[in-house]
């Protein structure tokens, strides 16, 4: 049966290219690269025969070949079977999906945050005989085998010498105690939902994020490469310990001062470490290279040493006698637990044997390092998620128990290791669990070298696939060339692995390892907890954890230890760790592609963007905290080229109003249209508008409203767009300069009645006249910013010319500030008072006061001869329009009327009206006309005047200037004289 998904429409996989007409968008196209494809099409009351469907053979079927018993095989050739959910207008659940979330049976997922796409670019079928694992298997022995390692057998005893049984309990506590906590919190974020491969990477990056998960998840590969290099250390030295005439390089022989010892005490040389290492790294590599199921034949092979070695020890502690002891070995001794339970911290050499003249000082903090790595591997589990039968109960019941399990074996270890030999034997020799093997001493080593091996494989073929899972994901494009298909081996990435384990057996220290593998862990459990903390702490509705026994301040505890474990081990070690996370978020962040994983810290954004409205409340903005939110009206008044969803310049323009880029704006387009009928449109429309905006690098939304007309669209936009104190308080549109050169008679009245809607609304209004002039940021002007204050206005005006400064492109500019006055005013007093306000807002200007005869046109020779045209003309089309109307009123035998609404004419006062604009239009060519951009009061539509003259009153303000910001304030100041 073929697997069969819907494909809804999404938001995110609508092509950038779509084809537009006009105004309309294209419908939304189904990717190729699918491999199934249903494609829904929109209701049909009438019957869900209608439904378009679509499907496409899988790749392990032959072209042509069909499934006889697949019921979709009649909708695939057009006949449909009778359902009785007909009236939900689709198919139901159980034939599309065959129930197949129900049963277990895998739906394909896209891997990547970016919905559908594919890295692979194939899928590959899932067989349903595949074997799942319980949780002994498949959670509680693999912990218990990667926790089980190498520190065990040969540092163990030595910590209990070095930190006393005291301290070495408070060892164990405190890294138990951590590695308990992340437990916890992995058990919480595991049983949320289904997981996939990635392990830690996967569950951090789904939390915090793609940056976070790919810091931590490369820290985390690093750590486990390393990880590799020390057990294969560990098992060298094992091996050349137990048969010293294979090393090929004289062993180095040291005599610790003071002690009862009589043999002499020899290490491996660093020689013969480095080239066994780097031999026994290359055959692991080979064995890795052989793929998954040949590591999974012989892992049992691994366990069962481990086991049978641990039984060993155990029995040898206690069959040690006192009648015929060892050197050194003194049995079950009380003495000795007494003698053995302070601290003897000391200076050692580089192979840890006690020496006065060491380099190295062991301590408290060091021996954290040194013993961490012993109690990490309670990932493992997780990292098997997909081979799990029930992975919400497995993963948390096995991590947890391979934890307490372990942690309780250090214990128990620490008093036995403690009561059973002298501190100088605790010392000196360095496989003290073979010494004290019952019956042998090979057999310790034979486990050590087989666990030691097998642990390297393991993090040697875990570490590539955690690689390849951070590469697949696309996030950052640098580690594109370890990318792998889905089932492919990651052969680059294992090279990658093996470069990395070989430079660190190259150092060949073991001690030295072992810190640098602690803070990558540390790290990594660090993330674990903050991520259980931030989903605790946040409790979204998709926050549902089968595993109840969580809480966040136990997370945020957690992660505060692993913080402070890194800074006990080591300051230094903490602050590169960090230091490298740092630099690879900011790396991820700044090259990294957008991912939306649904982490924690966008539901924090959302929550944190909730409560500081509810705190805004409804009441008014105080004028000091007052941000303009300008509502960009994108709808122009003409045709824009294709595919171009605004006017390039709007942007621009938009980016002036906010200081320092701080501010948002809103973006909105009208459809016109029914709903019903341009949804899938609008919603193309908007992903163009919003990629249009990033593309500006303009903070800010955008939307999109489906209206009858723009007139009405407008109106609901105004009226409903924002939440509370977050609504757009400034409305931005471009002046109409087209509306007669192209005869589109139609606009005044839309233009007239976006200008009183805002009004009514209370919004303020700015209109851009030049917009095809306005600068960029990379065109510098000079000269002046010149406003011509006539009414009031809140301040809005001042406060813009004040935000224009502050842009690259005006800095060079001065702003002068021009007061109309009427001709017997006060100038010089009115000059003094703008002064004065203009001092106490901080705000520099020069202050003109100008004196206007508002009605003696022929008095002032000023005038200019292209505004006098341009008045005439005006005065002619007007008296045209009059004439019109009125012969139209008299033939219907009704009053005079302008697009279906009553006009009175006052004839006086049109003239008035005509020769204000007349003279503001010729001061401001006076004056201004070098001006970078012109600020001027926008006279409000006249009640009861028809709209077309009110545009012939603003084509006649406008004439001649080039950039022309028309501004009307609303009834708030934006502005305040205080502190």
């Amino acid at each position: 049966m073929r697997n069969e998904e819907i494909e809804s429409s999404d938001d995110n996989e609508l092509p950038s290219s779509a084809p537009r007409v006009g105004r309309k968008y294209g419908p939304v196209v189904a990717h190729d690269n699918d491999p199934v494809v249903l494609e829904m099409s929109s209701f049909d009351r009438g019957s869900s025969s209608n439904n378009k469907v679509k499907t496409t053979i899988q790749p392990n079927k032959p072209a042509g070949a069909r499934d006889e018993s697949d019921p979709n095989d009649k909708e695939v050739n057009g006949e449909h079977p009778e359902s009785k959910l007909e009236l939900f207008g689709f198919d139901s659940l159980v034939n599309i999906l065959g129930l197949k979330s129900m049963t277990g049976e895998p739906i394909p997922v896209p891997t990547s945050p970016r919905g559908r796409e594919d890295s692979s670019g194939a899928h590959h079928p899932t067989s349903s005989s595949v074997v799942k694992s319980g949780t002994m298997m498949g959670v509680f022995i693999p912990c218990l085998q990667n926790i089980l390692g190498i520190i065990y057998y040969i540092r163990f005893s030595w910590i209990v010498g070095m930190a006393g049984i005291g301290g070495s309990l408070a060892v164990v506590a405190l890294c138990g105690l951590c590695t308990f906590l992340t437990s916890v919190s992995l058990s919480a974020i595991a049983t949320n939902g289904a997981m996939k491969g990635g392990g830690p990477y996967y569950l951090i990056g789904r939390a915090l994020g793609p940056e976070v998960g790919v810091s931590i998840g490369l820290c985390f590969f690093l750590g486990n490469a390393v990880a590799g290099s020390m057990y294969v250390l560990g098992a060298v030295e094992t091996f050349l310990n137990a048969v010293p005439k294979a090393g090929l390089f004289r062993e180095t022989i040291t005599q610790v001062n003071g002690t009862a010892v009589a043999e002499p005490i020899t290490t491996p040389s660093l020689h013969d470490l480095q080239l066994y290492g780097i031999i026994v790294t290359i055959i692991l590599v080979f064995i890795v290279f052989g793929g998954v199921k040949m590591i999974n034949k012989v892992a049992p092979a691994f366990l069962i040493p481990v086991l049978f070695s641990l039984l060993c020890i155990f029995v040898g502690i206690f069959a040690a006698r006192k009648d015929n002891p060892s050197v050194g070995i003194t049995g079950m001794s009380l003495k000795s637990f007494r003698d053995n339970w302070g601290s003897a911290y000391q200076k050692t050499n580089n192979a840890g044997i006690p020496d006065p003249n060491g380099e190295i000082y062991w301590h408290f903090n060091a021996l954290v390092g040194l013993f961490f790595p012993a109690v990490t591997g309670i990932m493992a589990g997780s990292n098997r998620s997909s081979s799990l039968k029930d992975t919400q109960r497995s993963i948390p019941i096995g991590t947890l128990a391979a934890t307490l399990t372990t942690t309780f074996m250090y214990f128990i270890s620490v008093f036995l290791f403690g009561s059973v030999a002298t501190r100088e034997k605790l010392f000196t020799d360095r496989l003290l669990t073979a010494t004290i093997a019952w019956p042998s001493s090979a057999i310790i080593y034979i486990g050590i070298i087989l666990s030691t091996l097998g642990a390297a494989l393991q993090s040697l073929t875990g570490a590539p696939r955690l690689l390849a899972a951070i590469a697949n994901d696309d996030i950052l494009p640098v580690l594109n060339y370890f990318k792998v298909a889905d089932g492919s081996e990651p052969h680059i990435a294992t090279f990658f692995t093996a470069f990395l384990c070989i430079a660190c057996v190259v150092i060949g220290n073991l001690d030295l390892i072992s810190p640098t593998i602690t803070m990558f862990y540390l790290l990594c459990y660090a993330g674990v907890n903050l991520s259980c903390f931030l989903l605790d702490l946040l409790d979204a509705p998709s926050w549902r954890p089968r595993w109840k026994f969580h809480h966040w301040s136990l997370s945020l505890f957690g992660a505060t230890l692993c913080i402070v474990i890194m800074f006990l081990i080591s300051w230094s070690f903490t602050v590169v760790s960090l230091a490298l996370v740092s630099l690879i978020y900011y790396y991820v962040s700044i090259k990294g592609k957008a991912g939306d994983w649904g982490d924690g810290f966008k539901s924090a954004y959302f929550q944190l963007a909730l409560r500081s409205l509810r705190s805004l409340g409804a009441s008014n903005v105080h004028p000091k905290n007052w941000y303009p939110i300008p509502l960009i009206f994108c709808r122009p008044w003409g045709k824009l080229p294709e595919n171009v969803p605004c006017h390039p310049k709007l942007a621009d323009f938009a980016n002036c109003m906010k200081k320092k880029g701080r501010g948002m704006s809103i973006f909105v387009d009208i459809l016109d249209g029914d709903y019903q009928d341009c949804a899938e449109d609008a919603k193309t429309a908007c992903k163009n508008l919003a990629t249009y905006i990033e593309y500006k690098r303009c903070e800010g939304v955008a939307e999109i409203v489906v209206a009858p007309t723009m007139s009405d669209g407008f109106r609901g936009i105004v009226q409903t767009m924002g939440l509370g104190n977050l609504k757009p308080n400034i409305v931005v549109l471009r002046y109409p300069e087209i509306w007669r050169r192209e005869n589109l008679t139609e606009i005044p009245a839309t233009f007239v009645g976006i200008i009183n809607d805002c009004i009514v609304a209370n919004k303020a209004v700015v209109i851009v006249k030049g917009l095809d002039e306005w600068p960029n940021e990379y065109q510098r002007q000079y000269g002046t910013i010149d406003l011509y204050w006539i009414v009031r206005d809140g301040g809005l005006m001042l406060l813009l010319s004040q935000l224009l400064l502050t842009k690259e492109m005006f800095e060079s500019c001065k702003i002068q500030v021009f007061c109309i006055a009427e001709e017997d005013s006060d100038a010089e007093e009115l000059k003094a008072d703008v002064r004065k306000f203009l001092y106490d807002l901080r705000m520099q200007a020069e202050v003109i006061v100008i004196s206007m005869k508002t009605w003696d046109l022929k008095g002032d020779g000023n005038t200019q001869d292209d505004s006098v045209e341009a008045f005439s003309a005006a005065q002619k089309r007007i008296k045209n329009y009059l004439a019109e109307m009125k012969d139209q009123a008299e033939r219907e035998g009704k009053p005079l009327s302008a697009n279906g609404k009553n006009v009175v004419v006052n004839e006086q006062q049109v003239e008035k009206f005509l020769y204000t604009t007349l003279k503001l239009n010729s001061t401001i060519m006076n004056y201004s006309r070098m001006a970078a951009v012109v600020l001027v009061s926008l006279p409000p539509p006249p009640v009861n005047h028809p709209s077309y003259f009110y545009m012939e009153y603003m084509d006649l303000l406008v004439e001649n200037i080039p950039r022309l910001l028309i501004v009307r304030g609303y009834r708030k100041d934006v502005v305040t004289l205080f502190t």
